[in-house]
């Protein structure tokens, strides 16, 4: 695993603009909140050839309290290329403020050489061969259901849903969208991926600390690493990244509940079916006067990026779904409004209908009996790297309406994964039994093609 932090320079058009450190903009601006003096003055009060003596002025209050001017340091991106793909979807659970992207399994086909190695996850000695074995087996299906449903799709297009008269490339990425998007299933949790977020020094620290809470070794290091990378461009804030008591406490009680869970009940494997929650708070207080109806709120809403009127963004959704593979929860996790949970406890397999290895009894053995043996011993938080992508938990996602129209048109619309689809349109079906009133306002998409 690597991590990289990338420093920001300005674009040609802002070459006289003043150049200051993330910490030096932090600091520049909480005096500018502190004065009348306008930011010229603010900044000929700096001393250029020693602008740490400025910063160190201002930091100090952030030991007081003032964690607010860490959030002025503007943006830092980092990649990290090589964690796991659990270790990716991790940092954005945490990160629930962050921009970022993780590398697609809709371009990238992937074998056993992406496999950290075991001493970086937590391993156990004793059990390495069997989890080589597992994830062996996981790839030797993906690989080959892959080719089935790719030769598949070239013999049969219309199961594909091709755009009339697609060119040959079009045609091409779709077939192999098919395939990739029904093979990805068998994938390891644990299978290595590359990263990038984009955070203020805020986010970073906070972000920082509950990784290093983390009783897992490949998130210790990751925490040591963006550390140090961060430290970079933020140095001051960093004494607020390490892990504290209750960063402890909550991460230890998450893998806790899912290793007793596992410990109980075993690893399920069978698909489980779809049964979706949704609840919707639009209440107000009596004080507050009725500036929009509904209908008001929609008015001149032309698409998904369109804004709503605050009727819409004050109401409250909360959206949950008993079965979501961990294929989906990877991007659904990755949307940044409102609140994302999930103790990732497993509760069954997903596979589409109709897609299935001819080794798939085998390959749910294997991963049972890797995961019984793995739960009962010292390395049980390294549970997750014993999951895949087909692997099903319940997620939970709340948000102001407005967010959740977004998600479901974004997310049923062209090009949507269908699995994806199905879960938004579920959700947004239970909206509608609450607030039929909002139907006409939400376009749902048929995600074709893919």
């Amino acid at each position: 695993m690597k991590t990289r932090a990338l420093a920001l320079c300005p674009p040609l058009a802002a070459k006289n603009a003043p150049k200051v450190t993330p910490e030096l903009l932090a600091s520049t601006l909480a005096r500018y909140s502190r004065s009348n003096k306008g930011i010229d003055s603010i900044l000929d009060s700096i001393d250029w050839n020693d602008p740490d003596r400025s910063v160190d002025a201002i930091f100090r209050f952030v030991d007081y309290g003032h964690a607010s001017i860490a959030g002025m340091t503007g943006s830092i991106p980092v990649v990290i290329d090589g964690c796991s793909m659990f270790l990716a979807w991790k940092i954005f659970e945490i990160a629930q403020l962050c921009d970022g992207q993780e590398s697609s399994t809709r371009y990238i086909k992937l074998d056993p050489s992406n496999l950290p190695h075991p001493d970086e996850i937590g391993i156990p000695l004793h059990l390495r061969a069997k989890w080589r074995t597992l994830m062996e087996l996981s790839f030797t299906c993906y690989h080959e259901l892959y080719e089935t449903l790719d030769a598949r799709a070239k013999a049969d297009p219309s199961i594909v849903r091709l755009p009339a008269g697609a060119p040959e490339k079009v045609a091409d990425r779709l077939r192999k969208n098919f395939a990739l998007d029904r093979s990805r299933y068998y994938l390891p949790f644990a299978t290595k991926t590359n990263a990038a977020y984009v955070m203020t020094a805020r986010v970073w620290a906070d972000t920082i600390r509950q990784l290093d809470a983390l009783p897992l070794a490949e998130a210790r290091a990751c925490a040591a690493a963006l550390r140090s990378e961060v430290g970079k461009f933020a140095p001051r804030l960093l004494k607020h990244s390490f892990a504290d008591p209750a960063s402890a406490s909550q991460a230890s009680q998450l893998l806790s509940h899912a290793i007793e869970k596992l410990r109980c009940e075993g690893l399920p494997t069978n698909r489980i079916a779809d049964s979706t929650f949704v609840s919707l708070d639009s209440s107000a207080p009596p004080f507050y006067p009725g500036v929009q109806t509904i209908e008001e709120g929609f008015a001149g809403k032309e698409n998904r990026y369109s804004i709503a009127g605050p009727q819409i963004r004050r109401m409250v959704v909360r959206a949950a779904w008993n079965n979501m593979a961990i294929a989906e929860l990877r991007d659904l996790n990755r949307h940044r409004s409102g609140y994302r949970f999930t103790p990732l406890a497993p509760v069954g397999f997903y596979l589409p209908e109709g897609i299935r290895h001819p080794r798939h009894d085998e390959f749910c053995r294997t991963a049972r009996e890797f995961m019984s043996e793995l739960v009962h011993t010292d390395g049980a938080n390294a549970y997750p790297y014993g999951l895949h992508l087909g692997t099903q938990i319940y997620f939970e996602h709340s948000m102001h309406l407005d967010k959740f129209i977004y998600e479901t048109e974004l997310r049923t619309g062209m090009g949507a994964h269908f699995r994806y689809a199905e879960h938004l349109s579920a959700a947004c079906g239970e909206l509608l039994k609450i607030a039929p009133q909002l139907g006409p306002f939400i376009q749902i998409g048929s995600a074709e093609p893919e």
